[in-house]
């Protein structure tokens, strides 16, 4: 899978789906230097490519530096572009020149010390090329660690920083993978805000940096931390794509450069605008990782490809491949206005029509009534709850339905006992003002004792009650970010170590309850990334739980992430963020595109809506196994017209979702091919029998009812 050339310097990753080569080569001046001159579809022969490497030829006024594909490109040598790495040294000098000293070749994946990561069960599944640079001046060391997966598309790269010098060092940019295609390729990335996340952008090669990122705190609802280059004809199902996703969950920064020598470059890593760390002689700085997807088949393979690594390899724990239960949430049914009895109704209504899973949202603690106070007092409000979350957890639990419980840990209100007796615990700069928002301030995770008291407090509440789920929501982001356990010119770290403590939060309360299901939210989709999917299995996708929005939000969400990443929710109409009346028919068949849930009222529904309930709670236990593990495949763009559709496939049925956002008058007759399904014969819902051949040359037609927001879902079971 590695192959090392040493006499020529070439290392070569290689696998049946993808080929990554490294070469070192002279710089001119007695130092060698590593470059990356290839990435993409499998070479038999690296040296094929090796004419990449060459700089551009004739007389330039500019540095030849300029065209080379640098693995790890620093700044001040002349390299004009995005630069992964800046070290500033005593004398504030930010020239960093690493040049290469070594490799190694290990069995299985190295862990990323404080950090998720994608992962194997077994050494055999992957190799990993360890190679390292150093700048002889300073002493700084990186570690450039590729990792090949034996049998997928996927390569995954980190850093680790070493100061092997005998000064004190500060990382102004320590980036986490770089690579350079040569040409020009399209630029994919999502893009949104609060309620309407992750929609698809596409925009053609320009002569001009690109850069997505948030400097939030989070990873955020404006840019996720995921990226694609793609070739200006690449397609759904044909052409390359290169696809990159940060395993991160903070602060991040990603940039695309096309330069005037006909290359792109590609670089994922900590926001530099927010980033500074202070490295002792002696020390290390792990980067984040990065997960590379190559398909030479479309958007949808390298799309399968980051869905597969990232459901079976970056998600962990008991409830990683389970069939994930069907739940009722009271947030939008009641807001802070339940008692007991009023659970309970809704609890009941929920047990008779077959849901599984109750969850119990805000408004259970300290005084919280509304939204102004009690965040950090995890102490259940007696007054509403007089038998408290035990007494309800084990009446829920009668009823045949898990009980589940919303938390906002990483938060703390003003108007709080835990604040009243830690105000310095919060994120602030200095005797400058704390600026709230959604009035609460955010606790300063990068200290040990804020850490240690949040695991205590969630752990004693989870321990209180037979408590089966868990909301973990995060709904500000940072202001004033700076922390008073951080002096000597340290501030810059304060957004990094926020994430490196959340994490160790997130690692402890995870494994200490394994059999608990957690669910990860930020104001809806705000924190949706692979590294809180390696401690959090699913996350909330939006706020916007209107079926028609939904479309688009989950479309572009899968263009990374798994549908089993996905919390889906039938919601009550009018919709509560836009107002739109949709059939509960459409919203259960939006809502199957995710993990099913629902959001409303179930006490207070028509006879028709609730014997509708009943057939989709039916309907999805007998098909969520596809749903949530099978081959998710895009077929219709709700950004590119009227009708949306999408495919899941296993080994037992192909699932095909329709949707028709406006009816038409005198409209087209409409058919939708299918795509790869599993070769064989199906029995079709009329009950006819066709092969896989059918479905994907001939197609299916549409026949949606005739009003608007119509949807079909047709299963194909293999006979």
């Amino acid at each position: 899978m590695i192959f090392a050339d040493t006499a020529n310097k070439i290392f070569h990753l290689r696998n049946r789906h993808v080929s990554l080569v490294l070469r070192v080569q002279p710089d001119g001046n007695g130092e060698q230097e590593l470059l990356l001159p290839y990435l993409g579809s499998p070479l038999d022969d690296p040296a094929s490519c090796l004419y990449l490497c060459a700089p551009r030829g004739g007389a330039s006024f500019d540095s030849p530096r300029q065209t080379l594909p640098y693995a790890c490109p620093t700044d001040g040598r002349g390299d004009y572009r995005p630069a992964l790495v800046c070290a500033e040294d005593r004398h504030g000098q930010r020239c960093t020149e690493l040049f290469y000293t070594g490799y190694r070749v290990e069995k299985g994946k190295p862990t990323l010390k404080g950090l998720p990561a994608a992962y194997v069960e077994d050494d055999a599944e992957a190799d990993t090329l360890l190679i390292t640079l150093r700048d002889g001046l300073t002493g700084l060391e990186a570690e450039l660690r590729y990792t090949l997966y034996a049998d997928r598309p996927v390569i995954t790269e980190s850093i680790l920083y070493r100061n092997t010098g005998s000064e004190t060092l500060t990382l102004r940019n320590a980036g986490s993978a770089c690579v350079t295609l040569p040409g020009r390729y399209d630029f994919i990335h999502l893009h949104g805000a609060w309620a309407k996340e992750r929609a698809v952008e596409r925009v053609s090669p320009a002569r001009l940096t690109r850069e997505i990122s948030s400097c939030r705190g989070a990873s955020g609802h404006e840019h996720n931390p995921f990226a694609a280059l793609a070739a200006s004809d690449a397609t759904e199902f044909a052409g390359e794509c290169l696809g990159a996703a940060l395993v991160y969950s903070g602060d991040f920064a990603i940039t695309a450069d096309e330069n005037a020598y006909g290359s792109t470059r590609l670089t994922l890593g900590l926001n530099p605008r927010s980033f500074s760390w202070r490295l002792n002689p002696g020390e290390v700085f792990q980067a984040p990782e990065v997960i590379f997807s190559f398909s030479d088949k479309g958007l949808n393979g390298m799309s399968q490809a980051m869905h597969s690594l990232i459901r079976q390899r970056v998600c962990r724990g008991t409830w990683r491949d389970r069939e994930r239960p069907i739940l009722i949430n009271n947030w939008e049914a009641t807001y802070f206005n339940f008692d007991h009895d009023k659970i309970m109704k809704i609890a009941q209504a929920a047990a008779d029509a077959g849901i599984e899973l109750f969850v119990l949202d805000d408004g259970w603690f300290g005084k919280r009534n509304n939204d102004d106070c009690s965040l950090g007092d995890w102490v259940v409000n007696r007054e509403k709850l007089p038998h408290g979350l035990d007494g309800l957890g084990q009446d829920i639990n009668a009823l045949g339905l898990k009980f589940g419980l919303w938390f906002e840990p990483e938060m703390i209100s003003p108007d709080s006992d835990l604040y009243r007796a830690h105000p310095d615990w919060c994120l602030h700069a200095g005797s400058r003002r704390r600026t709230t928002a959604r009035q609460q301030l955010i606790l300063d995770m990068g200290r040990t004792d804020v850490q240690d008291y949040v695991i205590e407090a969630i752990s004693a509440v989870l321990r209180s009650a037979p408590i089966g789920y868990v909301k973990w929501d995060m709904n500000r982001n940072f202001l004033e970010a700076g922390s008073d356990a951080l002096t000597d010119g340290r501030q810059g770290e304060t957004a990094h170590r926020y994430m490196l403590g959340l994490y160790r939060v997130l690692e402890a309360i995870t494994r200490a309850f394994p059999e608990v299901l957690f669910e990860s939210c930020s104001g809806g989709g705000g924190r949706f990334d692979a590294g809180m999917l390696h401690y959090m299995p699913q996350t909330w996708t939006s706020d916007d739980t209107d079926a028609v929005a939904r479309l688009s939000i989950q479309y572009g969400t899968s263009l990374c992430y798994p549908t089993s990443a996905m919390g889906a929710h039938v919601s009550a109409v009018p919709n509560h963020q836009i107002g739109r009346v949709t059939g509960m028919k459409m919203r259960g068949d939006v809502a199957l595109g995710g993990n099913f849930g629902y959001e409303l009222d179930l006490s207070a529904q028509t006879p028709e809506d609730m014997e509708e309930i009943r057939r989709q709670v039916k309907q999805v236990k007998a098909i969520r196994r596809t749903t949530q593990q099978g081959v998710f495949t895009r077929l219709l763009s709700p950004f590119e017209g009227n009708v949306t559709a999408w495919q899941f496939a296993d080994e037992t049925r192909v699932i095909l979702c329709a949707y028709r956002v406006l009816n038409l008058p005198n409209g087209e007759p409409l058919r939708v091919r299918l795509h790869d399904v599993p070769q064989g014969l199906y029995k079709a819902p009329d009950g006819q029998t066709v092969s896989s051949s059918d479905l994907e040359r001939a197609g299916v037609p549409l026949l949606f009812d005739h009003h608007d927001f119509a949807s079909l879902v047709m299963v194909f079971e293999r006979v």
